[in-house]
């Protein structure tokens, strides 16, 4: 196979060539041949290569790899620092954005990232992010919730009230000099609350794994409680979007309920309907096509209906995932998720940490107030989330040891409080200095997890 590959390409190689000069042979004047320069096939070589490279799918296929290669290797490092490796894929879109590659290397950032072509990246990015979110709703165990619904509902929603009040009350003082001119007060602190209270589920579930805790009380309880964590952020999320989104009461009211009336249909409808359909293929050991051609149309009818309604796409994605049906009654979600998984992960997530990169302006945060400003959102988000859920846990019988350790882990932010952040900056809710200041919090917040983890250890001995 491979030896006829190359036959092949030599081949054209050698057809290039032959037409290459016998244009140049065919040129001729009054009886003399008109060569080239000597260079004459290097440089139309050069010349052909720089013209392709700026085709919309050439620089497309470019940016990819760039990308790949940037958040795989600066992944690498960070779990060789014990980070989680989303804090290197973080850093890898901030060092490639404005703050960074365009500062140090202009011509090079033009060239590779043209403003023409973030079009095509971020719509390819939000695509790997519904496919996330559709994994995301999947991951979640619906079974643990249930099992433990008292200890988590306390627990999960102690750690989101709290934040999310202090965020409110922390929009007070920022709304004046940070947020967009054409933003009314309410959606801006109904988003600055939001924007605190986030928990990355995902991230969390690697940090519990890595560290082998999963079987210890307050390892299942906060991965309970981060899964609960999401499920209710995603609905709050979703009725601050519809209220940011609609210009009136009224417009605000009908948002409302169709949000209702969309989740009635995905639970008593399409949720029956894949349950009865996964039971037909039940037995099966591999993936039907006809399932899963069912499954993609589910989602993206999904993420399409809550993209109509004006609460975003993601948000129906991360429905679907919860309605699949779960492993108890079926495989589906085992056999899908890896498959999902990987080429979400892997290839268009990156492209998600590129586009937020290319959006956080660190050097608008040019004067000593505006990291006095960073300073106190990070010192807000961290007592918000670590204290709430610590002292729900502690009130809920676990010891303090536990309660702090469990606050630590809710405190992990990491990719979705990047995604809720985006969703705010799209909307027109977060100014391109908040988004900056945000970014640098979830990078914060991420990246002292394991650290307050091992700080807690130590105390305790």
């Amino acid at each position: 196979m491979y030896t006829y590959l190359l036959v092949v390409t030599l081949f054209s190689f050698g057809i290039v060539l032959m037409l290459y000069f016998g244009y140049i042979n065919s040129n001729v004047s009054l009886g003399t041949l008109q060569l080239t320069s000597e260079n004459g096939v290097f440089n139309d070589l050069k010349t052909l290569i720089i013209n392709q490279f700026h085709h919309p799918l050439s620089l497309l296929l470019t940016q990819i790899i760039v990308i790949m290669i940037a958040t795989r290797i600066f992944g690498f490092i960070a779990t060789k620092v014990l980070l989680p490796i989303v804090v290197g894929e973080i850093i890898a879109g901030i060092i490639l954005g404005p703050s960074f590659l365009s500062s140090m290397l202009p011509a090079f950032s033009e060239t590779l990232f043209p403003k023409s072509s973030l079009g095509n990246l971020s719509m390819i990015s939000q695509l790997g992010l519904v496919f996330f979110m559709f994994v995301i709703g999947m991951e979640l165990d619906w079974d643990s919730l249930k099992s433990k619904t008292k200890e988590s509902v306390v627990i999960s929603h102690s750690s989101i009230l709290f934040p999310f009040f202090l965020g409110v009350g922390l929009s007070l003082f920022l709304y004046n000099e940070f947020a967009p001119q054409n933003i009314s007060f309410i959606p801006f602190a109904l988003f600055m609350g939001i924007a605190m209270s986030i928990t990355a589920f995902p991230v969390l579930a690697k940090i519990v794994k890595e560290r082998n805790i999963s079987n210890t009380s307050y390892g299942a309880m906060s991965l309970t409680c981060a899964a609960a964590d999401d499920a209710t952020g995603w609905y709050i999320l979703a009725i601050i979007i519809a209220i940011s989104s609609s210009t009136s009461l009224g417009a605000s009211a009908l948002s409302l309920g169709l949000i209702i009336a969309y989740m009635l249909i995905m639970i008593y409808l399409i949720k029956p309907f894949l349950a009865w359909f996964a039971s037909k293929y039940q037995d099966d050991t591999t993936l039907n096509m006809s399932m899963v051609a069912i499954i993609l149309i589910v989602l993206l009818l999904s993420s399409l209906a809550t993209e109509i309604i004006g609460i975003h796409a993601l948000f129906g994605a991360f429905i679907a995932g919860v309605i699949m049906p779960s492993n108890k009654d079926s495989k589906l979600r085992e056999k899908l998720i890896p498959k999902i998984e990987y080429v979400s992960v892997l290839v268009l997530l990156p492209l998600f940490f590129a586009l937020t990169g290319l959006r956080t302006q660190i050097g608008l945060m040019e004067t000593s107030y505006h990291w006095y400003i960073c300073g106190i959102i990070i010192l807000v988000a961290v007592a918000g989330k670590l204290l709430g859920a610590a002292l729900s846990s502690k009130f809920m019988g676990f010891s303090w040891s536990d309660s702090f350790r469990i606050g630590a882990l809710m405190n992990t932010r990491g990719l979705m409080e990047l995604i809720v952040l985006n969703i705010g900056y799209e909307l027109g809710i977060l100014s391109a200095e908040l988004f900056a200041m945000f970014v640098i919090m979830a990078l914060v917040t991420t990246a002292m997890t394991g650290p307050l983890l091992h700080l807690i250890d130590k105390i305790k001995k």
